[in-house]
């Protein structure tokens, strides 16, 4: 027997439910609602100063980008300079200086659309730069933290901050930032010309920001908080929709598609009305900004049309006015807009920052203890007492001792829950323990690099988990530097080489998600082949045959034999039969080895290993 169960139920996540697993719907939502609370509170664009240090790698291509940036927004106000002096001086002399005017304006567009693209390519690359250098940053973070932080925090959110979030921050660089700047050196520029032109006139315009301002921060905030709303209502709809999807034989078999569509149509109509509010709003704003930016603008028309006509200003003087206000006018609302971004990928960076900050409880020393080489495939525990995090008034291991001498193969029965599974998270020291120690090869595990001591430990879980690769890339995932020959002949004694053979593209056949195509026992098959193929000194079977018909057993069982010899070997296993080869048998109940010795020793013995082998060997 297994404990399987312990992790799920010593687990902080709660009864039924693993560490890194999606939670059921309501505990979705509930996520999703925290998540959406804290993108509510993202008005601090501090958090985006953490992507200062990824921009300092890239600072060439980023001053370059600023530099067509600068020639861009002049090339662009430069265009109402030239559109002036065509019309005040293109017609004097009858028109003799038209054509050049006329052919500065037409360079000027083409010196702005040079500058535009050569801006865009190098704002966009070096925002992409910045984006993969996150991501890859992040990624790396995500897989150095132990599981007891995934037992705090679901998959779902992690992967949120890995693709969602990111792509919120990655918007901002490689689009809204360079829009942004642009808009504020329009601003800036454009403002400095209209004083230069007419200072009554701009003094004028200038009245009219405070109610061009207004409806954007009033209206503003309510769009903003409606599309962090909407766009939490809509997470929980994909979140609903993955878990049907990934569960789809289960959704059939019990007859649930309506109920599950109805559900989703449910979840999908409920971000739609909160879109609506919001799409309502954001209406009531653009009206309220067009109004106010074309009033204005035709107001201080009137009064430059005024001033032409009394000769106190040129019409070109008042083309370069009307085509400076709108530039100007189109940059302040379009800065509001951009100011939304920055706060939602504020948000998002504020996610993403606390994962980056995040730090492993499991980690390597300062000055790490050097395991001893050649290795020596010798494990011990004194007096280990464990709980799984969140759970301490339900321990895992109380004072559990265990020693395993090189080679010997030690098989531990029990229970489930009886903290057998538990043992093995010890040793790859994935937790620590609360109370004794825990050494390989004679060096305490919290003194070593965890890297290293894993390094000592070739691993068969019972859930036997696969990858969407090749079964060829399956398999290496044991040890990348295999070679193929090494590969078939680890597929070959775990039984795994007939089936592999028989895909259509043989050890090249993709499997598909988590290995999916594949029967349980040719997954766990797999997964055996993976262990063998990483030639490490101490294995670990857990439940390494549970999936595998009696035949397959056999032959899987033969392929283990021959390949624990000379390797020290831990197993569990849920039926007795596949343990009575064992050097010893180590008996566990409620976190303690209870007995210990062959199994006719421990069935002369009678108790608890007793009891059990008397109930599977009567059943059989």
């Amino acid at each position: 027997m297994t404990d399987t169960a312990a992790p799920r139920l010593d687990s902080p996540t709660g009864a039924g439910s693993t560490a890194g697993r999606p939670g059921a719907g309501a505990v979705l939502v509930e996520q999703l609602g925290e998540a959406g609370q804290r993108r509510d509170r993202s008005r601090d664009v501090r958090p985006l100063l953490r992507l200062w240090p990824f921009l300092v790698r890239h600072r060439i291509d980023a001053l370059i980008a600023m530099f067509w940036l600068l020639a861009s927004t002049g090339a662009s106000l430069a265009l109402t300079a030239t559109a002036r002096g065509a019309i005040d001086h293109g017609f004097e002399n009858g028109g003799q200086n038209i054509d050049r005017w006329f052919l500065f304006l037409g360079a000027n567009a083409v010196a702005l659309g040079i500058a535009t693209a050569v801006r865009y390519f190098y704002v966009t690359k070096t925002g992409e730069r910045v984006i993969a250098d996150l991501r890859k940053s992040l990624f790396e973070r995500i897989l150095g933290l132990d599981p007891a932080f995934f037992a705090r925090m679901r998959t779902g959110e992690v992967l949120s901050r890995l693709t969602t979030d990111i792509a919120l921050v990655e918007t901002l660089l490689t689009t809204s930032v360079s829009f942004a700047l642009r808009n504020l050196l329009t601003l800036i520029g454009g403002v400095a010309l209209l004083f230069v032109v007419s200072p009554k006139l701009t003094g004028l315009v200038l009245l009219t920001a405070p109610l061009l301002i207004a409806p954007i921060f009033i209206f503003g905030r309510q769009v903003r908080k409606l599309t962090v709303r909407s766009q939490d209502r809509f997470a929980n709809a994909v979140g609903f929709a993955g878990e049907s999807v990934d569960a789809i034989e289960t959704v059939q078999a019990f007859g649930r598609v309506d109920s599950a569509t109805t559900r989703f149509g449910g979840v999908v109509e409920e971000a739609f009305g909160v879109s609506l509010t919001r799409m309502r709003a954001r209406a009531w704003m653009t009206a309220l900004v067009i109004v106010v930016i074309f009033g204005g603008i035709t107001f201080v028309l009137w009064l430059g049309a005024q001033d032409v006509a009394r000769g106190t200003m040129t019409p070109g003087a008042l083309l370069q006015f009307v085509l400076l206000s709108v530039f100007t006018a189109g940059a302040v609302g379009a800065l509001g807009e951009s100011w939304g971004d920055v706060q939602k990928a504020s948000g998002a960076m504020e996610r993403i920052d606390e994962l980056m900050r995040a730090q492993a409880e499991i980690a390597a020393p300062e000055q790490p203890v050097a395991l001893p080489s050649p290795p020596e495939g010798r494990v011990a525990m004194a007096g280990v007492r464990f709980a799984y995090p969140g759970r301490p008034d339900l321990p895992a291991l109380k004072g559990f001792d265990l020693t395993v001498r090189p080679g010997e193969t030690v098989a531990l029965v029990g229970p489930s829950g009886a903290g057998k599974s538990t043992v093995f998270r010890l040793l790859l020291r994935f937790y620590d323990p609360q109370g004794g120690s825990v050494s390989v090869d004679g060096v305490d595990v919290k003194t070593a690099d965890p890297v290293e001591v894993r390094g000592r430990f070739a691993w068969v879980s019972q859930e036997a988990p696969l990858f969407s690769g090749s079964a060829l890339e399956n398999i290496r995932f044991g040890r990348e530097a295999a070679s193929e020959d090494e590969v078939r002949q680890a597929a070959e004694e775990a039984q795994a080489l007939g089936f592999v053979q028989a895909l259509p593209e043989g050890f090249a056949t993709p499997l598909g998600e988590r290995g999916k195509s594949l029967s349980g026992g040719q997954r766990q098959r797999l997964a055996i082949a993976r262990a063998l193929v990483r030639d490490a000194p101490i294995l670990l079977l857990d439940e390494a045959t549970s999936a595998l018909d009696a035949e397959n057993e056999a032959l899987v069982q033969a392929a283990l034999d021959q390949a624990m010899e000379g390797r020290t070997t831990l197993v569990i296993a849920h039926r007795l039969a596949t343990v009575l080869r064992a050097d010893r048998i180590v008996v566990m109940e409620d976190g303690m080895a209870v007995q210990e010795g062959t199994h006719h020793e421990l069935v002369a013995k009678g108790g608890l290993y007793a009891r059990l082998a008397e109930l599977q060997f009567r059943e059989s």
